[in-house]
């Protein structure tokens, strides 16, 4: 009964607190009415939901079953783990990604824009992987490094006609300049502290967008920034689109590359030894120094990158685009797909820019689910779909002269 009592209280309280979102409907001629079909229905899946919820809760309690995922996703995700297993399925989906502009359903512009969307995102995120999966330095405010890269071409080439192909290596080095700049006053923060001075930068990078109107046009933004060309050629709206699809498949491709030879360098290394310990790692002759800023150099200069190819691919950029919220959505990319890992963080980024697109067939519900997802994932697999790997090491000397022995 109490069970009963209790998922009542909740199905209750969630239509209290959906109705102004779920349930008023404004009309054409501005008239507000209320679906009471839509809450009742809400209120009948939040009903039968908690009463799952507790009695699974509750059955784990009592038999001490610990709460994991299926065991066929569980071994699904450690499969990706084989490094054989992972680059066959990568090939695989690089063959896939590069026919997408080639077939008929999947190949149109809106979808070939959206998966542009996507890529620009992996590379987000796999920069701020560097920072926060491998240094473990929390960062809040990684959408200005992203804004610094997508102003650096629109003003560029609003004020000096430069063009992409010299903007994208100038915003990269702007990005790692302030990464710099940013890195030097908080070598001695972590945790909290450093996630509040990151997110407080971030605002002002923003606000200094907004308010610098003779220069960044404020609120307006900066529009008809063009499109990359390719020696001279210029694309019309459908193959350079395709064009742009392409060049950003390629600098995903790039990044990838590069961070995992970083990750297995002595600088990765570095980064990972300051992320377990830094007493420990100091101790061990590791600079501190040059290691924090190497962080937020190499992050921001990703950033930077994707700025200019998101200004390329908009041909408008304002600050609207560069708040908070973007930088917690790109670091749940990172969380989501498993810190340190390349290839958990790629799965999470293009699970959270895709899904929650192609679910516009449930346009009332899209959010909710993508919530569900998000915090079944946090009580299931809270280390991420793929964990990051970590360098084992077998001493085969000692091994040999016991057998000697």
């Amino acid at each position: 009964m109490k069970r009963i009592v209790k998922a009542l209280l909740t199905a209750v309280w969630f239509m209290v607190l959906c109705a102004p979102i779920m349930g008023l409907q404004i009309g054409v001629d501005r008239t507000v009415g209320f679906n009471w079909q839509r809450m009742a229905a809400l209120g009948i899946g939040i009903f039968f939901a908690s009463m799952l919820w507790d009695w699974y809760f509750k059955k784990a309690q009592t038999s001490s079953v610990r709460l994991t995922m299926p065991a066929g996703v569980t071994s699904a995700l450690n499969a990706l783990k084989d490094r054989r297993t992972r680059r066959i399925l990568l090939g695989a989906l690089l063959a896939f990604m590069l026919a997408i502009p080639m077939l008929p359903v999947i190949g149109s512009i809106y979808q070939v824009s959206i998966l542009i969307s996507a890529l620009i995102y992996v590379m987000l995120a796999l920069g701020l992987n560097i920072v926060v999966g491998l240094a473990g330095q929390l960062v809040l405010g990684y959408a200005a490094f992203y804004a610094i890269g997508a102003y650096a071409y629109a003003l560029l080439y609003h004020y000096f006609g430069l063009g992409f192909w010299v903007c994208l290596p100038i915003g990269g080095l702007l990005a790692i300049l302030f990464g710099l700049g940013l890195g030097f006053p908080v070598l001695r923060l972590r945790g909290d502290y450093l996630a509040i001075v990151t997110l407080g930068f971030g605002e002002i990078v923003r606000l200094v967008l907004l308010n610098w109107v003779s220069v960044t046009g404020g609120s307006h933004g900066i529009s008809s920034v063009p499109k990359p060309g390719l020696l001279g050629f210029d694309f019309n709206m459908h193959d350079g689109t395709i064009y742009l699809y392409y060049l950003c498949l390629a600098a995903v491709i790039i990044t990838i590359v590069i961070i995992s030879r970083l990750k297995n360098s002595r600088v990765g290394l570095a980064l990972q030894a300051l992320r377990e310990d830094e007493i420990a790692s100091e101790a061990m002759g590791i600079n501190l120094t040059k290691v924090k800023l190497s962080a937020f150099a190499l992050g921001s200069a990703w950033a930077g990158f994707a700025g200019v190819l998101f200004t390329a691919k908009t041909s408008f950029v304002n600050p609207a685009s560069f708040t908070f919220m973007e930088s917690a959505m790109i670091l749940s990319m990172v969380v989501l797909g498993g810190m340190g890992s390349i290839t958990g963080v790629t799965l999470g980024a293009l699970i959270i820019i895709l899904v929650p697109e192609y679910l516009r067939a449930f346009s009332d519900y899209r959010m909710l689910l993508f919530g569900a997802v998000m915090v079944i994932m946090m009580i299931f697999r809270p280390q991420g779909l793929i964990t990051g790997e970590r360098r084992r090491y077998r001493i085969t000397a000692l091994e040999n002269d016991k057998e000697a022995a």
